[in-house]
């Protein structure tokens, strides 16, 4: 019962959390890049606005995609403790990420609090998420290791029930525990050589691909796919490295926290392309699915490759080495992930500052309030259809150079009401608590008490 509770408590409840989070401040903040202008320019054409929104998209899409996953596991009445740790700990963060990418996009509307202001609760709450039901310091750098390690282990937990079997059973024991340990052996020279062949493989596969190859969505998944089982092979080779640190490996933190970061980069790459095989169809969905899964794989491999230059123990040397070889057997050149480039963050950054099904996607389940009701995402969603079509009248005039017609005038000025009326702050003549009859501000009460304590009336009298 107890498992099953932190199954849906740590991989249900706080990542669904992020995942409206990440709906939210993409329809929401995504609109309000369009609807607000600087220079006369919408921030959303400035490239610094370009990347955080495509960040956030990609980052809003593994979430979601994780979520999914994870649900359709709990529904199907499966407890798994480490995926369960890895969704709290990945989910969460990524949460916390695009809401403070939303801050620095909505900038002083993400501060001054009120009515309008649809990120600062998110922007407090989202460390609720991170410090209960095992914080993520914890999580990442302790249990999800800690756990996998032994009962992911295909081998390692017969190997150590035989070690706790009575004095009685001892040859029985010896039996399985050598049988398990020649097994321990085997399978990580299955992986040393599956991860050396995937590795060249994968490699020449990621130099010969075309920069749009995503857009056919069958080689996107068959690209892709093929990369997942190469760190997939990776990950399952340093794992059983790590045995070589015997018990000490549970005080070997930093190793776990990169190793941690490396699985959950892998879990979320195959639940990413899991969503997209269920959804593909959406215009769009190809250009994020790449972004998120060519950031995932980047992730994983830099995880690793810090963990092989930081390899501890003993046998750390040793170890660091055989990892090398077997997880980039020709150097950097068996590292070929890089992060996305800057037309395609362009390309994802568009699709969620304008109209598209994209953006249709992200708004699902999103709290659309009545007309005439304040609620600054909904206005914001409603608006960015008119700016949009506004921008579009505006350019063609100054493309060729004529006046507008009384129909594209009323649209600009409607758009220009909108974007005046959606930018504005809320603002207080006095704080809530300064409404209070005979309230006096403590710094003015210090500040008489200090004068009348000095016998003067300002601070500058003789």
């Amino acid at each position: 019962m107890f498992v099953e509770c932190l199954a849906e408590g740590r991989g249900v409840s706080l990542p669904a959390g992020s995942v409206g989070a990440a709906r939210t401040v993409t329809c929401g903040v995504g609109a309000y890049s369009r609807v607000r202008k600087q220079f006369r320019v919408p921030i959303a054409e400035f490239g610094g606005i370009q990347e955080a929104m495509a960040l956030s998209a990609s980052d809003g899409l593994a979430s979601i995609a994780g979520v999914d996953l994870m649900n359709a596991i709990v529904d199907n009445h499966e407890a798994p403790m480490v995926i369960s740790s890895v969704m709290k700990q990945k989910c969460t963060e990524l949460g916390r990420r695009i809401v403070e990418r939303g801050m620095d996009v909505a900038a002083g509307s993400a501060i001054c609090r009120g009515d309008k202001n649809y990120l600062g609760n998110a922007y407090m709450g989202l460390p609720i998420a991170i410090t209960v039901e095992g914080a993520n310091i914890m999580t990442r750098s302790f249990q999800i290791i800690g756990q996998g390690l032994t009962r992911c282990h295909p081998h390692m937990l017969e190997l150590m029930q035989s070690l706790q079997m009575p004095q009685s059973e001892e040859k029985k024991a010896v039996e399985i525990f050598c049988k398990q340990f020649h097994k321990i052996v085997g399978h990580g020279m299955t992986n040393f050589f599956g991860s050396i062949g995937r590795g060249v493989n994968a490699t020449v596969a990621t130099k010969t691909r075309s920069k749009t190859a995503y857009k056919d969505g069958d080689k996107l998944l068959d690209y892709h796919e093929k990369q997942l089982l190469r760190l997939s092979a990776n990950f399952a080779l340093t794992a059983d490295l790590c045995f070589t640190l015997g018990g000490s490996l549970k005080f070997q933190e930093l190793l776990m926290g990169r190793l941690a970061d490396a699985l959950g980069a892998i879990y979320l790459g195959y639940a990413t392309l899991h969503h997209y095989q269920r959804r593909r169809g959406i215009d769009g969905l190809e250009a994020v699915t790449e972004h998120a899964m060519l950031r995932l794989e980047k992730e994983a491999q830099d995880a690793m490759l810090t963990a092989s230059d930081n390899f501890p123990g003993m046998l750390g040397p040793v170890a660091s080495t055989v990892m090398k070889i077997g997880c980039f057997p020709l150097g950097n050149m068996t590292r070929p992930y890089k992060n996305p480039g800057d037309e395609l963050t362009k390309e994802v950054s568009r699709l969620i500052t304008t109209p598209s099904e994209m953006r249709d996607f992200f708004q699902e389940n999103v709290y659309i309030a009545p007309e005439g009701e304040l609620h600054q995402v909904s206005d914001l969603i409603r608006a960015l259809p008119v700016c949009v079509e506004a921008d579009m009248i505006a350019s063609s005039i100054r493309r060729e150079k004529r006046q507008p017609t009384e129909a594209e005038a009323d649209m600009i000025a409607k758009a220009d009401a909108i974007r005046d009326a959606l930018i504005q702050v809320d603002v207080y003549e006095k704080f809530p608590t300064e409404t209070a009859e005979g309230y006096v501000r403590p710094a003015l009460v210090g500040t008489e008490e200090r004068l009348a304590e000095m016998d003067r009336v300002r601070f500058d009298a003789a």
